[in-house]
């Protein structure tokens, strides 16, 4: 991630204010929270290339082996963006083992994958799988909000669950999905004689 100029001159100020806190004008406020919306938005392009690179990995693995040169390189880029190889990418490297490039991947890639399953079973979760969504720049100390009573967390709702009618019981299992009916197979005609 790069910040321009004036990102970096708004961080350094935001930075010394939090350690030395003092009144913000509101412009300093405004400036911190367009960087605060760079920087998400910056997060979350970079979560959506990794979503599409992890994607473009299984279509070459699964184009594979005509995709040889393409895949590997991709893999290559996705293990060096902290990409955990699951049981695919395994069973892919084993095949292409014959090329150097492939056996010197899946040794990194067995590496990998058993310090991933080591770090399950020791209860500790792999946080190299997705970045922690970062939480809004609600307030800073001095700034307009400091005046404003502060927002209290939202919790989601609980999912709508539609209401039935107080005098109607709920319908039977026989009554939303009424019995198959077997087909009657047609009269057999008999030949007279």
């Amino acid at each position: 991630m790069a910040f321009s100029a004036d990102e970096l001159r708004v961080l350094r100020r935001t930075l010394a204010i939090a350690l030395h806190p003092m009144p913000l004008p509101d412009e300093d406020v405004q400036d911190c929270l367009r960087l605060a919306g760079a920087v998400d938005e910056a997060v979350g392009e970079a979560g959506r290339l990794r979503t599409f690179l992890l994607a473009d990995l299984v279509r070459y693995r699964d184009a594979l082996p005509g995709s040889v040169s393409g895949y590997l390189e991709l893999l290559q880029d996705a293990l060096a963006g902290g990409y955990d190889p699951g049981p695919d990418d395994l069973a892919a490297l084993r095949a292409l083992r014959h090329r150097p490039v492939a056996a010197a991947l899946l040794e990194r890639c067995q590496v990998l994958a058993e310090q991933s399953v080591r770090a399950r079973l020791a209860g500790r979760a792999v946080a190299a799988k997705a970045p922690a969504p970062r939480s809004r720049l609600l307030a800073l100390p001095g700034g307009r909000a400091a005046d404003a009573e502060p927002e209290r967390p939202r919790t989601p709702a609980e999912p709508v669950r539609p209401t039935r009618p107080a005098g109607r019981p709920a319908p039977k299992p026989s009554e939303v999905f009424p019995p198959r009916r077997r087909p009657v197979p047609p009269p057999q005609q008999r030949a007279a004689g």
